[in-house]
């Protein structure tokens, strides 16, 4: 059975004439003057499924015989590699077809003149460095270490995407750009042609399911542009993710060569200090997603894998992934088209701050824009990470600085239709979002470092960069404005065991909904990975004991916000007597107001919610209007006989269905006791 055997590139779609490469090869270390092993191919080869466990190992080499289908004479045909990390050198018949450097974008070439009759030799000799701090590696643990090495992951080298063959004319259709119009109701194509017989080519461009065709005559430089109209359009949106599929058809003197794309109608902007989606305010509820799997690296096992990443971060109530430092195997951003999940994009990080690491780091950008950019589930680009090959100083640097200009400037020139970040988390410097990442372990700072930053009492937040280094960052050096932009938290999260982590997830994700200028937030991290125990699921995507918080009902589109600076996991409130009173706020992010009577109901603490949502508290009614915090309620209740704690499960409900939800632990035990957070205490 072949892995990974579905088509490779479902936004550049030539499967009617391909044959998947993926399955085994030969395999052999530099250092070894045999074939001796054989590998899987997509997968790294120090990953269990590669077969090869090979771990720092600098170059290996790969070799496969294949035959090229007989329905192909005539046409050029072109061997594709969808990553290779880092260097592949690649040879057809002892004839070198192809150099590429750079280990998450894709590259080609056309074989037909190294062909032979009968079996193909393909041989691929790929260099991974074990310093990888001057190159684009992402989260790869480099060999000497990189500053942020503790989370860092096994490197996976050598062929990690799919490798394929296609078939095409001499002159052929090299890419095809869609992105929607301004009204939302049609669709601007640009498709560049490549070849000998340009001149004299015509492209015709149809949206599938639709009679009408455009016929386009290709300019003398390659081009050809063309606004397809839509009958009654359907905007592409979490709700409706509607996709509209372009077929684009070359008829040169070379032949003929079909390409089908596809987009959705979708817009996404900067509004002062919103972000609107379809020309309504859309709320950002992310998470964090890594891209690793446990027994085949950064490579997702099989598709269903990288589907059922999107499913699971949808079940938690997330309404967008972050796609963290790796540009993904494309079929990730397919699925988030199709399953309406909205997706933060970025290139892998370099490691130290080099002439060679910037330019690595640039060399992404484009690759990344023509390969994702016809998504309608990308609504955001990023770059840079909280400075990571910067040296950690873009504040002390006009280099550094110019650097990251130059990368979004260089993003923005190619796409912009698309809000851009340019160091996610720390020091802006030219950016469309002020994205911040803070970590905390404290409820009560946390709350009020959030609301400081928010109200503009400060401009810059602690960063633990060591056991006992804590540094000051600043959201931006001066020439960036410090408001007017969106807000978002785009890391956050602590807690050392998964109960911590729930109880933080529960009530800093409140915090940030109390903030009606927050534009959202993404939560760190869906998944587990290796060493790193932050995710809400493990790294086999199963389940953890999250203290029964349930996800979706933290980041519903509706919640509830509690006036309660909390204790401690399963302490949230001390009440001597048993009895509480919290005031209640509603949060939401919908198109219409909501309101409804407030409901509580006991269970014993780190309970899940029941089913039911209890009994109406008496002249406890609660409304809000979208993206207004509604005002306070207050509910009173008291421990059932006999009880010495308990949560209080608290659900807002209208019309008899359960609007939202949240909890609070109560303990009569006042007096403080292990494990207690003695900030929040004292707040």
């Amino acid at each position: 059975m072949t892995p990974r055997a579905e088509y490779p590139r479902p936004h550049f779609d030539r499967s009617h004439t391909w044959s998947s490469l993926n399955g085994t090869w030969d395999f052999r270390a530099d250092t070894s003057p045999d074939w001796d092993r054989s590998i899987i191919v997509p997968f790294a080869w120090e990953t269990p499924a590669s077969g090869v466990e090979a771990h720092w190992l600098p170059v290996a080499w790969y070799r496969r015989q294949v035959t090229v289908p007989a329905g192909w004479a005539g046409q050029r045909v072109v061997l594709h590699f969808g990553a290779v990390n880092h260097q592949a050198t690649v040879w057809v018949n002892d004839v070198e077809v192809a150099r590429h450097e750079g280990g998450y974008t894709p590259f080609e070439a056309d074989i037909t003149g190294a062909l032979r009759d009968g079996e193909q030799e393909i041989t691929v000799r790929v260099a991974a460095p074990l310093d990888k701090r001057d190159i684009a590696h992402g989260k790869q643990r480099s060999v000497p270490r990189d500053d942020f090495d503790g989370v860092c992951f096994t490197p996976s080298s050598g062929i990690w995407q799919s490798v394929w063959l296609e078939a095409r004319p001499a002159t052929y259709l090299a890419a095809l750009k869609l992105r929607p119009n301004e009204t939302l109701d049609g669709i601007v194509v640009e498709a560049r042609i490549d070849g000998q017989a340009i001149a004299g080519a015509t492209l015709r461009l149809a949206v599938r399911g639709d009679d009408t065709a455009q016929h386009v005559t290709v300019d003398a430089n390659g081009v050809a542009r063309a606004e397809l109209p839509v009958v009654a359009p359907r905007p592409w949106s979490p709700e409706d993710p509607h996709l509209y599929h372009v077929e684009a058809e070359l008829l040169s003197a070379d032949g003929i060569d079909r390409v089908t794309g596809h987009t959705g109608l979708r817009r996404i902007e900067v509004v002062g200090e919103e972000l609107y989606l379809n020309g309504r305010r859309m709320f950002v509820r992310g998470v964090l997603d890594q891209g690793y799997w446990p027994r085949t690296g950064i490579t997702a096992p099989d598709d269903d894998a990288l589907r059922r990443d999107v499913e699971l971060a949808a079940a938690a109530g997330y309404n967008l992934v972050r796609k963290h430092l790796k540009l993904e195997d494309p079929r990730f951003a397919y699925h988030a088209d199709t399953l309406g999940m909205l997706v933060w994009a970025e290139p892998a990080a370099t490691g130290r701050f080099s002439p060679e690491s910037v330019a690595a780091f640039e060399s992404q950008i484009a690759p990344m824009v023509e390969r994702d950019g016809n998504s309608p589930a990308i609504v955001i680009w990023g770059l840079y990470n909280e400075e990571w090959g910067l040296d950690w100083d873009i504040p002390g640097d006009p280099a550094k600085q110019a650097a990251v200009a130059g990368a979004y400037d260089l993003l923005k020139d190619l796409d912009p239709s698309r809000p851009a970040v340019d160091n996610s988390g720390w020091t802006h410097v030219r950016t469309d979002l002020l994205d911040w990442h803070y970590y905390d372990e404290s409820a009560a700072s946390w709350a009020r470092t959030v609301s400081a930053l928010l109200s503009g009492e400060q401009d810059d937040f602690p960063v633990k960069l060591g056991p006992d280094y804590v540094v000051r960052k600043k959201l931006a050096v001066s020439e960036q404005p410090l408001r007017g932009l969106p807000n978002l938290n785009s890391e956050y999260g602590t807690g050392f065991t998964s109960v911590e982590r729930a109880w933080h997830l529960r009530w800093q994700t409140q915090e940030l909904r109390r903030h009606d200028r927050v534009a959202g937030y993404v939560y760190t991290e869906l998944y587990d990975i290796e060493h790193e125990s932050a995710g809400l699921l493990d790294f086999e995507r199963r389940a953890k004991d999250l203290a029964g918080v349930d996800p979706a009902h933290v980041n519903a589109v509706t919640t509830l916000v509690l006036d309660v600076i909390p204790v401690a996991p399963g302490r949230d409130l001390l009440s001597e007597t048993g009895q509480v009173a919290v005031p209640v706020r509603v949060s939401h992010h919908g198109p219409e107001p909501v309101n409804g009577h407030l409901h509580t109901a006991w269970t014993p603490v780190f309970g899940a919610a029941p089913a039911d949502p209890g009994t109406e508290t008496p002249a406890a009614s609660a409304e809000a209007k979208p993206f207004l915090l509604g005002a306070p309620t207050e509910v009173r209740a008291e421990l059932p006989d006999g009880w010495t704690s308990g949560r209080l499960h608290i659900a807002l409900v209208s019309n008899g269905a359960v609007l939202a939800r949240s909890a609070v632990d109560v303990d009569t035990h006042t007096a403080p006791i292990i494990g207690d957070d003695p900030l929040a205490r004292s707040a």
